[in-house]
């Protein structure tokens, strides 16, 4: 059988399963709180798993695997940087978010920091929607605009046609079981993934040392300090490269809503250690097969002899594995991509679901209710999602950038400062949400970028923020007691 006709047959299997899982859970019975965050009804080891997959996204097995390929040694920092913060955010974060989601109540990052400052909520949640929902909403339009390269890469389909596939099975799976098919499905997509990176590069060594080929002499041929681990910078540079990967860790401290929320779906401590050791493995494996990729292809195959450099793992896969495997291993892509869709399809309708129509325009709806207008408003956005995948390709880069620096580092810095400094005020939140928002964009359109990466300098600015507008603007407690006669005084 031809091998892309084994591929196709493999990739439609693997859709049918998604869309299995899908049409499971729209068979239970649903309420809002299963639909968004699992109604504590989700293992610590499923969310783990769904929380490595919806982060990854096509920037793990596409982006980053293509900057070791073309960056040598130097990018391990980058691995390094994100395996740290995967440790961080699972040892010193994930409990608390749990704790603080059962206290509140909350289903949302802009829910929790309301609850926590209801004087300022209405402010705090709108920022928060303002923030979130126009950037994810054009982050899924990229992922889709991902998928259409990916599958004419490897297989030769037309990219509007692969678009609209993955896009029709995202939606639909999302749409029919909320959270609860999102997590199974990335829990399943995120062992595609890991499998994808740990057996590329053992088989890729395995063809190197066959070949009698030597990596170290591969690295120096390559040039522009491929074979130093500092890129070949000298002085204060050196600093600068390894902070500038080392910054990524950044993003992992909270602030991105489709990360946290698998935090917040924890429902007990023993799950969330559970899912901590399944996290950290997951971390482990995948980001050192990440760098193995692209310092074996680099290897292989030489900087010259693949023209996209973040087609890397997908070349490698069907010049080194049989055709039955490339197209399981090739689902690890689509995994990345597809998985990450989903959950940002869920901030977004659970920022407009909850923060907008039912806290701040205060309009009552059912439950039953509440999932329908969920499951609508999944398919609106994605559909929007789509539209902006077909229309350009171009947009990923500056997305990327803004939903991880813009969103991430703002909401970050509220989330810290929240939940570890006591003196935290609802106008510090709501300053250090527009302060990481705003500099972000300022920042990734103007030389700084170039300088000094917005990941690790708009954090910084909106903790500043936060603090300084705290001391300023103390949140102003009420305090009641009771006098003998029983009357409140205040």
């Amino acid at each position: 059988m031809d091998l892309n006709n084994v591929i196709l047959i493999e990739l439609i299997i693997y859709f049918v399963a998604m869309l299995g899982v899908g049409v499971y859970f729209s068979k239970k019975k649903l309420g809002y709180d299963d639909y968004h965050l699992g109604g504590g009804k989700i293992p610590g080891w499923a969310l783990a798993f769904s929380e490595r997959s919806t982060e990854a996204s096509a920037w793990l097995l596409l982006g980053a695997t293509g900057f070791a390929f073309s960056s040598g040694l130097s990018s391990v920092w980058l691995f390094i940087g994100m395996l740290v913060g995967v440790i961080v955010s699972w040892v010193f974060l994930a409990k608390k978010f749990m704790e603080e989601r059962i206290k509140y109540d909350a289903l949302t990052l802009p829910d929790y920091l309301s609850a926590r400052f209801p004087k300022h909520a209405n402010w705090i949640r709108a920022i928060g929607a303002i923030i979130i929902i126009p950037f994810f909403t054009l982050y899924v339009g990229s992922q889709f605009g991902g998928t259409g390269s990916t599958l004419e890469q490897t297989m030769g389909i037309n990219p509007l046609t692969g678009i609209l596939i993955v896009a029709a099975v995202v939606i639909v799976y999302s749409c029919l079981g909320g959270f609860m098919s999102v997590v199974w499905t990335d829990a399943i997509q995120a062992i595609l993934m890991v499998a994808t990176l740990c057996i590329l590069p053992i088989v890729a060594l395995i063809k190197i040392w066959g070949a009698d080929l030597s990596i170290t002499d591969a690295l120096v041929q390559a040039g522009n300090g491929a074979d130093s681990w500092t890129g070949g910078a000298t002085g204060f540079a050196i600093g600068l490269l390894i902070y500038s990967n080392l910054s990524w860790a950044l993003g992992y401290l909270g602030g991105q809503p489709h990360i946290s929320a698998r935090f917040m779906a924890l429902k007990n401590e023993k799950d969330a250690k559970t899912g901590r050791n399944f996290a950290i493995l997951w971390g482990v494996l995948a980001y050192g097969g990440a760098f193995l990729i692209g310092i074996t292809g680099l290897t292989l195959y030489g900087s010259g002899e693949v023209d996209n450099v973040e087609m890397i793992l997908p070349f490698m896969l069907t010049e080194l594995l049989p055709g039955w495997l490339v197209g399981i291993l090739l689902a690890g892509i689509l995994a990345a991509i597809m998985s990450t869709v989903s959950s940002q399809l869920l901030v977004v309708t659970s920022s407009i679901s909850e923060d907008l129509l039912t806290k701040i325009m205060g309009l009552k709806f059912t439950d039953k209710q509440l999932v329908l207008i969920s499951r609508i408003t999944v398919t609106i956005v994605g559909i929007i999602g789509l539209v902006i995948g077909l229309m350009s390709k171009s947009l990923i880069y500056v997305v990327v950038g803004w939903a991880w620096a813009g969103v991430g580092n703002s909401f970050a810095a509220a989330i810290l400062l929240t939940f570890f400094w006591k003196r935290m005020s609802g106008a510090g939140v709501i300053a250090a949400l527009l302060t990481g928002f705003i500099s972000t964009i300022i920042w990734i359109n103007t030389p700084l970028e170039g300088i000094f990466t917005s990941r690790g300098a708009t954090l910084v600015l909106a903790l500043l923020a936060g603090v300084i507008v705290s001391l300023a603007i103390p949140e102003r407690k009420d305090i009641s007691t009771k006098t003998s006669e029983g009357l409140k005084v205040t």
